[in-house]
């Protein structure tokens, strides 16, 4: 009876053991080598692990298997059901040397396989498909929003064109002809009409008429440079400098004797002129040359608490200068002298008295061919205003410094400074 137990017991055993095993799959055959002989070595079986078609846990291993007089016999677990799809990778080694390599899908089967059974191409793998299902905007987190506030094409959009925003707020291909200037509101039309986008013409390497012969001086070009100091003259390649080579008037040139084109000299000439479309389009507007604060004085000695110095090629006939100044006086027990040169020419001098806490003014400076007339005024608040004319004869053909001095009328804890001082310049234009 005890004998019986135990062998009941071994029984059941055996049989809960089988129970939990995953199915496996036989491949039995005999391997040859290409001449004919059996081949003899070690099999190399790695996988990587997977779920069997039985839910059986496969985990990553391999397998050593020698091969004797060509006789091959394994048993696997199906991989043509796993999840995710798996493969055997097969490695043959025969006297210590890789002879090859090869790729098997086991799929379940009752019946003993044979190696063609279960041979598939190189890095193929057999399995269920994999499961793939869309993926909602709203499964990735932001991306509702992102997309939310990115424009998007309307029906206008095109390639190769400027983009605009419509009323909708989506991207539209810009309207019109490759040469039509587009402007903000997204319209657009010829460049020179109104609204899009207003320019000067230019003209480059024109040859002026008139007889160069080493006496003529005058010369005429097709249309009157505008503004004139858009013109850049040329005498056989140097740049000649307006107001010291030549002078220009509409469309005539002049030159000074020093500088008459000899026979032989090459002249040309570039310059913008007016757009017919657009009159005002090639007018130069005004320029702060210079606008900031000064020093301070503490002192009787005449010092120069600002400047602006004009570069020589930024002055020709015809420009006007304007300049703008304002002194502050702090303290009641001294007055104040101010003076504003422009080069070596005094074109303000002003003085006050202890009481008078600021002195403010403007200069006006018109450059003539052969000179220039100023005029200046200025206010304190008592006597309000004084204004003072002149004529000056400053070389602008070089750099023009305007100086802003001042000075206490005794050293004493009164303090003199230059609030702050503008220049501008109005250039030279003709009428468009």
């Amino acid at each position: 009876m005890h004998n019986l137990r135990k062998i009941l017991f071994a029984a059941m055993a055996a049989a809960t053991l089988a129970a939990g095993q995953p199915a496996l799959t036989t491949i039995q055959d005999t391997l040859f080598r290409a001449d004919g002989s059996r081949f003899s070595g070690t099999m190399f079986i790695t996988w990587s692990s997977f779920e069997a078609g039985d839910t059986s846990n496969i985990a990553t291993a391999n397998l050593t298997l020698p091969i004797v007089n060509g006789v091959l016999r394994v048993s696997l677990v199906p991989t043509t059901t796993a999840t995710p799809g798996a493969q055997y990778n097969i490695t043959y080694n025969s006297r210590g040397i890789n002879q090859f390599t090869e790729v098997w899908a086991v799929p379940p089967s009752s019946v003993t396989l044979r190696v063609r059974d279960v041979r598939v191409s190189q890095g193929s793998i057999v399995g269920p498909p994999p499961v793939t299902s869309p993926v909602q905007i709203t499964d990735i987190t932001g991306l509702q929003n992102e997309l939310a506030v990115r424009p998007m094409k309307g029906v206008g959009f095109a390639i190769g064109r400027a983009a605009i925003i419509n009323q909708a707020g989506q991207i539209d291909a810009a309207a019109g002809t490759p040469s039509d200037c587009v402007r903000v509101d997204g319209s657009s039309g010829p460049c020179g009409a109104s609204g899009g986008g207003l320019s000067a013409s230019f003209i480059d390497g024109e040859l002026p008429t008139g007889l160069v012969n080493g006496s003529n001086t005058s010369f005429s070009l097709s249309l009157p440079p505008a503004p004139p100091s858009s013109l850049d003259l040329f005498r056989n390649g140097l740049r000649m400098i307006a107001g010291l080579d030549y002078l220009v008037s509409g469309n005539a040139i002049t030159f000074f004797v020093a500088s008459v084109p000899q026979t032989g000299d090459l002249i040309s000439a570039s310059y913008r002129y007016a757009n017919p479309g657009d009159p005002t389009g090639s007018l130069t507007a005004a320029q702060v040359v210079c606008s900031s604060i000064g020093a301070v004085n503490v002192t009787a000695i005449d010092t120069e608490l600002g400047s602006c110095t004009i570069p020589s090629s930024l002055l020709n006939p015809g420009d006007r200068l304007d300049v703008r100044f304002n002194y502050g006086h702090s303290g009641t027990t001294m007055g104040f002298a101010a003076s504003v040169r422009a080069g070596t020419t005094t074109v303000m001098t002003r003085t006050a008295g202890p009481l008078e806490t600021v002195l403010a003014g403007n200069i006006d400076f018109g450059l003539g061919t052969s000179g220039q007339i100023w005029n200046t005024q200025t206010w304190t608040s008592a006597p309000a205003q004084a204004a003072t004319v002149g004529n000056a004869t400053e070389n602008t053909t070089q750099p023009l410094k305007i100086a802003f001095r001042g000075s206490l009328t005794s050293s004493s804890a009164d303090t003199l400074n230059l609030v702050n001082f503008t220049v501008l310049r109005y250039p030279a234009q003709t009428n468009p």
